[in-house]
């Protein structure tokens, strides 16, 4: 890699497809690093190339399993150990992010306790996309670039979708607001779903706030795990006279028996970015690429540029 450029990009095992995308974008090699496995499951990091006085952008998503988390923090501890000038962590999807409170007694905040981790290891910058919680940002000793899906989405969704009967849902109060400022944008109607939970995962019982009949239905969520509320959200949309109902969110958590879910409901397709690699097969799932997006603010960050222009909603 040339002496001459300004920043350098590295990627964790699990990101590299993203990150690759991101250099694309850049016109950019992806620098080299070394991740050495042992028997035992423990793993060593090493950059392959000289860092001293760099900036150093390290993608990586710190979705499961929690190796992804601790490779992170090997690169950046490397990193500082290396003399790099800056470290920016570009992390699209913030793991345990769904910790961000004590919603009982006796609970960790697991969204503060990684962001210590992270800053304790040497972390200068955050990049960030769609966190489950926006205080997340304030957990944060260090600036919290935070983008959003919504300019990706909105492209799709003006060119792909019709606008002329559409209605935002929210599949839960908690993404009111998120719902409510596509709603604005788009000039469209805006409806709630108000659940009850048995327990994490499982929905007991769900009901719309606002009418559906005859709308084309936009479910927006910030990820969707188990996918239990979003597929329970749409069944009920279409029995209510929903014409037809999508989803978009932004994190692919999808963890089993997600995609059977999604293929099963009465989803008409499933708008994912690829914040997290979605592998499975579901014909109703299409991924959205935010390779540009990350690009874009990579190359503002560097050059001391504002990035708010990059918000859209």
């Amino acid at each position: 890699m040339s002496a001459q450029t300004p920043f350098l990009i590295f990627s964790g095992t699990n990101s590299r497809y993203l990150a690759e995308k991101i250099c694309n974008s850049l016109e950019c090699p992806l620098g080299q690093m070394n991740i050495q496995h042992f028997a035992d499951g423990e793993f060593s990091v090493s950059y392959e190339e000289s860092i001293r006085g760099r900036d150093v952008y390290l993608v990586q998503s710190t979705f499961p399993s929690s190796d992804n988390l601790m490779e992170l923090l090997l690169m950046i501890d490397a990193a500082k150990r290396a003399s790099a000038r800056s470290i920016i962590a570009v992390i699209p999807y913030f793991g345990w992010a769904r910790q961000d409170r004590k919603d009982k007694p006796r609970v960790s905040i697991g969204a503060k306790l990684i962001a210590d981790m992270l800053s304790t290891a040497g972390l200068n910058r955050l990049i960030t996309m769609d966190l489950h919680a926006d205080q997340i940002q304030g957990f944060f000793n260090v600036p919290v670039d935070h983008l959003y899906a919504s300019s990706v989405f909105l492209d799709y969704i003006q060119a792909n979708l019709p606008l002329d009967n559409l209605c935002i849902a929210t599949p839960d109060v908690g993404g009111t607001k998120r719902a409510n400022t596509y709603a604005k944008y788009l000039g469209a109607t805006m409806v709630i779903c108000h659940k009850s939970r048995l327990r994490a995962n499982e929905v007991d019982e769900m009901r719309i706030i606002g009418d559906v009949t005859d709308m084309d239905v936009l479910l927006i969520d910030d990820m969707v795990d188990t996918a239990g509320t979003i597929t329970k959200a749409a069944n009920l949309m279409m029995e209510n006279g929903a014409r037809s109902v999508r989803a978009i969110a932004s994190h692919a958590v999808m963890s089993d028996p997600a995609s059977q879910r999604v293929g099963e409901s009465a989803l008409t397709e499933m708008i994912f970015t690829d914040s997290i690699p979605y592998a499975k097969k579901c014909e109703k799932v299409k991924i959205l690429s935010i390779a540009d997006m990350f690009a874009e603010a990579i190359r503002r960050v560097c050059n001391d540029e504002s990035i708010s222009t990059l918000y859209v909603i």
